[in-house]
């Protein structure tokens, strides 16, 4: 593939055969001739391009910095300006029906929020580098489009153990002190909820519906919380993790009820977490509850580009189970069958449930037509096709810093379908600059402006939407536009489009006496 300067690419020419490229080609042919002409935008080959499974570590857990003694998190600045965080942290309790471990939880909040829906849960495996990057979780821009569009709040827990131990029988400070609810996880996660409740002036966050993704352990924790919550979680995702119920147990049916995905990468295949996820989906798919289950075709244990199914998935969960806006009730919904999709397995053909013809008590379970291409997608190509617009950066903000240069800064929201790959840089109808710069050490996944973890979480630092342009100089007048690009590449509309899209482009005048940095000729310009 072409090289694009400045610019380290992993992704290959392999294109993705679902792709429907006439829709791509016409957003793309609305960009200017001057951007299009950019060394910085790619062909429509090389933006729908899949990263190739050669790429992908294999299930291996990257390396990362292990402390002796897991520290408190630090304070994480958010990439954007967007919403509230709020953090809670709890010390390890000493009461035996309380958690040993101590616990910090991110909230993050939409702004203008006059009733909390619902609270998204994106909780991490077992291990110190998953409680690490779950640290981050709140603060993915990507999630947080989801839990904006829905007025919810999104979750990241993050456990503070000191070891990688899983066994109870292991080194103390372990995983296994919050993964069974039983041993406090579950206390401290309600008190949790009430405390931001109280600091945020939501009340309802205490007894909103929730909504579990769980990664590993993650996923056993979130079908372990069904069985004692089942009335509060309205959908379940579980990724690599979750297994099924021992035989033993007394399941009530109102766990059969919940809605959930299970996903799991096939390089595990005759491994615990591939055999447990599977056994799960096929247990309760036996008791007529609405499960599917999604074989990542070229991963391990990280299910790669899961998010491109996990995030429609809970979205048409949120569509069908919450109450209506407005309401004051928080009882969720039934699971509504009429628009269900169904598919066997294995297989990776899906069709309506009145259609289907296969065995429905060993199908895949499908809530509707969106998530069914999705899920169609996904096990066979292991990622999910777009070629929807994303929206444009917007309050592009132009600032002197004097010798330095000129620095440029912008505020932008991901698109719900791809999340926000990164951005372009435009100075004179040039690009200057893509971001971001260099790729990944090990490729988790589609490539994003935040980065993406093992753990499906940003990467630490989390980069800001600002850059310096170093090459101007005094008395020049030069016009800024940003560009964003979805992961799938496909870029934004600079200057508006017919779906209301814009990109604001600001016009430096630095040679002006009263320019003060602060801000730039009055007013922003709108490209048309």
């Amino acid at each position: 593939m072409k090289k694009i300067p400045g610019v380290v690419s992993k992704t290959s020419e392999t294109e993705l055969s679902t792709l429907d490229r006439r829709a791509f080609v016409k957003g793309f042919a609305t960009v200017s001739a001057g951007l299009a002409a950019s060394p910085f935008l790619k062909s429509p080959a090389e933006a729908q391009a899949a990263p190739p499974s050669s790429d992908y570590p294999m299930g291996r857990p990257p390396s990362a910095f292990r402390p002796a003694d897991h520290p408190n998190p630090p304070e994480l600045p958010g990439s954007s300006r967007a919403g509230q965080y709020f953090r809670i942290l709890y010390k390890p309790s000493t009461a035996p029906d309380e958690l040993q471990l101590g616990v910090n939880y991110t909230f993050w909040m939409p702004d203008n929020v006059q009733t909390v829906r619902g609270v998204i849960v994106h909780q991490h495996g077992a291990g110190v580098e998953a409680a690490q990057a779950g640290a981050s979780a709140a603060f993915d821009l990507h999630w947080q489009a989801l839990a904006k569009k829905w007025d919810c709040v999104l979750l990241g827990p993050s456990y503070l153990v000191t070891n990688d131990s899983t066994s109870g029988t292991g080194a103390p400070g372990g995983a296994s002190l919050w993964v069974a609810p039983q041993r406090g996880s579950a206390k401290a996660f309600e008190r949790g909820l009430h405390d931001v409740a109280q600091q945020s002036g939501h009340a309802e966050i205490a007894t909103a519906p929730w909504f579990l993704w769980g990664h590993s352990a993650g996923g056993s924790w979130s079908r372990a919380m069904s069985l004692l919550y089942p009335e509060r979680i309205a959908a379940i995702f579980l990724r690599s993790g979750g297994g099924s119920v021992r035989a033993q147990t007394q399941v009530p049916r109102t766990v059969y009820a919940i809605p959930t995905m299970a996903n799991a990468g096939i390089l595990e295949m005759g491994n615990s977490p591939w055999q447990g996820t599977l056994a799960g989906f096929q247990q309760f798919r036996a008791e007529g509850a609405p499960i599917g289950f999604a074989a990542d075709p070229r991963t391990a244990h990280f299910c790669g580009d899961s998010r491109y199914l996990a995030i429609p998935f809970f979205e048409a969960c949120m569509e069908m189970r919450l109450p209506e806006k407005g309401s004051k009730s928080q009882t969720l919904r039934p699971v509504d069958q009429t628009h269900a999709w169904l598919a066997s397995y294995p297989g990776n053909t899906a069709a309506p449930a009145a259609e289907f013809k296969g065995d429905v008590k060993q199908s895949v379970w499908l809530p509707n037509a969106a998530v069914a291409k999705a899920w169609m997608d996904y096990v066979k190509t292991g990622t999910v096709a777009d070629c929807s617009i994303p929206p444009g950066p917007f309050n592009v903000r132009v600032n002197n810093t004097g010798d330095r240069g000129t620095e440029v800064s912008w505020d932008a929201a991901a698109d719900i379908a791809s999340g926000l790959g990164g951005f372009i840089v435009v100075r004179d109808g040039q690009g200057i600059a893509r971001f971001p710069v260099d790729a990944p050490e090990e490729v988790y996944g589609r490539p994003l402006f935040q980065g993406l973890s093992f753990h499906d979480t940003p990467d630490v630092p989390l980069p800001k939407m600002t850059y310096l342009d170093a090459t101007t100089k005094a008395g020049e007048s030069h016009t800024y536009t940003v560009i964003a690009l979805s992961s799938a590449g496909v870029p934004s509309v600079p200057g508006g489009s017919p779906d209301g899209m814009r990109t604001l482009t600001g016009r430096l005048m630095r040679s002006l006496p009263q320019f003060d940095g602060a801000s730039f000729d009055g007013a922003s310009e709108e490209k048309a």
